[in-house]
């Protein structure tokens, strides 16, 4: 039950906009890479336009794991499917640590073997190709994130760090292909050392959020506060003597035992508790379901 202010089908209409965005530009980016590698003769610019076309599959994995966790609830699934959403961002973090370690490997090979006579000079068409991209795939990580605070999900926002994991690729492969032009060609698997340990620590992150949420980890203590706050605004609460959350997806289910006058009539106590209910509904859109239990207060 809630009177949420993101709806399902918002929540579906912004992840389908932004998802489609993603895969539209980051095929075209692909395609463009790759041709200025294959024409300018960069190695680098030919990896990144892989790089890119994994993306699309990381998105491809968004776009399912929305659409299952956004499944009204069932007689096997009780509580909802928001929990499909945080596999989703598992899956994606896992996607983008195996790009991170794909990348320091490479590079660390390179740094070993000492020997850079062999590597090609890349032409211009390849440092054009490597800017566009930082600049596509950093717009594509603002846009995607911005939506996935406004919708609050985590699958949306592990897609905006791939995008961004994307631009410190382009980054690395825009120093390598300038170090090679100016005589250092060391200097791109160096640059790609210190990329691959940015995108390991976004995994990281975006893999501890999803934990998080799927071990019924409570909410932040800001929230749980504002919470107490609103309960204890109520006409009838003389106190609270327990309050409980737990993240599910990203929703939170509360559980709060509150204080009223034990010479209530049932019919009372119950108005004050559906008080509480309603308020906390209508002020904290994330919360899926409240449980309100009502004690007799001074008798505890």
């Amino acid at each position: 039950m809630g009177n949420q202010t993101t709806t399902t089908e918002e929540f579906q209409a912004v992840a389908a906009r932004v998802s489609a965005v993603s895969i539209t530009g980051n095929i075209l980016l692909a395609a463009i890479k790759f041709l200025a590698g294959i024409l300018a003769g960069s190695g680098a610019m030919v990896s990144d336009a892989v790089h890119s076309l994994s993306d699309v599959f990381s998105t491809v994995v968004v776009i399912i794991g929305i659409k299952l966790s956004a499944r009204d609830s069932d007689k096997e699934h009780p509580y909802g499917h928001e929990r499909l959403e945080c596999v989703a961002a598992i899956l994606l973090a896992a996607l983008l640590l195996l790009t991170g370690l794909a990348i320091g490997g490479v590079a660390l090979g390179k740094i070993l073997s000492g020997d850079y006579s062999h590597l090609a000079v890349p032409g211009r068409l390849a440092l054009a190709a490597a800017l566009l991209s930082i600049v596509s795939k950093e717009a594509m990580y603002w846009y995607t994130k911005i939506n996935a605070k406004r919708i609050d999900s985590g699958a949306l926002m592990a897609d905006a760090w791939h995008h961004r994991s994307d631009a410190l690729s382009s980054v690395g492969a825009l120093i390598g292909i300038a170090g090679a032009r100016l005589g250092f060609p060391v200097l791109d698997p160096i640059a790609s050392m210190v990329i691959c340990i940015f995108i390991a620590k976004a995994a990281y992150d975006i893999f501890m959020d999803a934990i998080g949420k799927m071990v019924d980890q409570s909410c932040d203590e800001d929230t749980e506060a504002a919470l107490l706050r609103c309960a204890l605004a109520q006409n009838g609460v003389l106190g609270v003597d327990m309050l409980h959350t737990r993240m599910f997806g990203n929703k939170i289910y509360v559980d709060i035992e509150i204080q009223a006058d034990g010479e209530k009539r049932l019919r009372e106590a119950h108005e004050i508790a559906e008080q509480v209910h309603s308020s906390i509904e209508q002020n904290f859109p994330r919360v899926k379901h409240i449980m309100v239990h009502v004690n007799p207060a001074n008798e505890r």
